[in-house]
């Protein structure tokens, strides 16, 4: 990504201010295939191991909350191809520019009548919305009228896939930070689309054959929002440094105070390279064993999940830890470190990984 307009950060305040990703980072997107991650590459994509593309998704959110963010939520979405009818992924995702938004949301119902779902509902944290071309959205099931329940009694839900000009997306951001993700809701109201846009993420419902699609949705989505609290808290950690340092220049903070800072600094700094290459190893054995024995083990997947979680809680007592240090820059609103900050503590906020275990 050497020279690439990604790099430029006038374009994440500016972005701020449209609520959406800028278009020339959308183009850069576009022309580096990064809403492909998973895609396999007859279809245009990358087709990456899972370890590569969660070092690029870091990377992505170290430049820009945002934009790392709409990245690896497209992406993810993108993911999904692995388990849609053949033909309809081939349709979806023969558009260099296509994007899928979504949400996890159980918002609607969809009505299965003979060959077809007819579908109402409204979903919520959409990021990408506003430039996405499909949507996924999550329905329970009926079946002419009537809930279609699993052996316990519990509504079976399935995701469909919605196209852009079939939804209406509903301005529901309103949040202090992540703001450029633009994570919309969205509704739509008795649309009737074909059986075949439904689909199941399930071992049993895969229809690629690349490994990346045998990992495990929770391990997967775990991992992936990490490395987005990960870039994001090494980007406000370097500002925060950044910043004391320039105070220091004109405040000339004694001896004693500047010791006690570099001892904190290096202390939270340590801790958090330490327990990123220990995240990045447990998923490194996972896909390993996965590419090897086709499955990864209980016991693997609870090390990744208990990594992820780790690093986590770690990126927000490490980022509590040394905000104080960044005075009042970090409160001035137009500033880089404000906007981080905001973002930060908004996607650390995620309920997926709230708890620590």
């Amino acid at each position: 990504m050497k020279n690439s307009k990604l790099f430029d950060a006038e374009l994440a305040a500016k972005s701020e201010k449209l609520g959406h990703i800028t278009g020339e980072w959308l183009q850069e997107i576009y022309d580096q295939n990064l809403f492909k991650l998973f895609v396999p590459k007859e279809l245009g994509g990358l087709e990456l191991a899972f370890p590569e593309a969660l070092r690029l998704e870091e990377k992505l959110a170290k430049l820009d909350g945002s934009l790392g963010w709409t990245v690896t939520l497209c992406a993810g979405a993108g993911w999904f191809v692995g388990f849609l009818d053949p033909n309809l992924g081939s349709e979806i995702f023969s558009d260099p520019k296509v994007c899928l938004a979504g949400s996890g949301y159980v918002g609607g119902k969809a009505d299965l009548q003979g060959d077809s779902y007819t579908i109402s509902g409204s979903w919520t944290y959409a990021s990408g919305a506003l430039h996405a071309t499909h949507f996924t959205a999550n329905c329970e099931l009926l079946e002419n009228g009537f809930p279609v329940l699993d052996k316990k009694g519990n509504p079976i839900v399935k995701a469909l896939i919605l196209k852009r000009d079939e939804v209406e997306i509903l301005d529901g951001w309103s949040y202090m930070g992540m703001i450029a993700t633009g994570s919309h809701a969205f509704k739509t109201e008795n649309l009737r689309i074909p059986v075949n846009r439904a689909f199941e993420i399930l071992p049993e419902k895969v229809t690629l054959p690349d490994p990346i699609y045998r990992y495990p949705f929770l391990q997967f989505a775990e991992a992936t929002l990490t490395v987005n609290i990960l870039g994001i808290t090494r980007h406000l950690v370097d500002l925060i440094e950044e910043t004391f340092w320039k105070r220091n220049d004109y405040r000339q903070y004694d001896k004693r105070h500047l010791n006690y800072f570099k001892k904190v600094s290096e202390k939270q700094n340590k801790k958090l390279k330490s327990l990123k290459k220990e995240f990045y190893e447990e998923v490194e054995l996972s896909w390993k064993e996965l590419q090897k024995e086709g499955k990864i083990s209980k016991f693997n997947l609870k090390k990744v999940s208990k990594s992820s979680r780790k690093l986590t809680q770690s990126c927000r007592e490490i980022s509590g830890r040394l905000y104080p240090f960044a005075g009042l820059e970090a409160a001035k609103t137009h500033t880089e470190l404000n906007r981080v900050w905001r973002d930060f503590n908004t996607v650390s906020q995620h309920s997926l990984l709230i708890f620590p275990f």
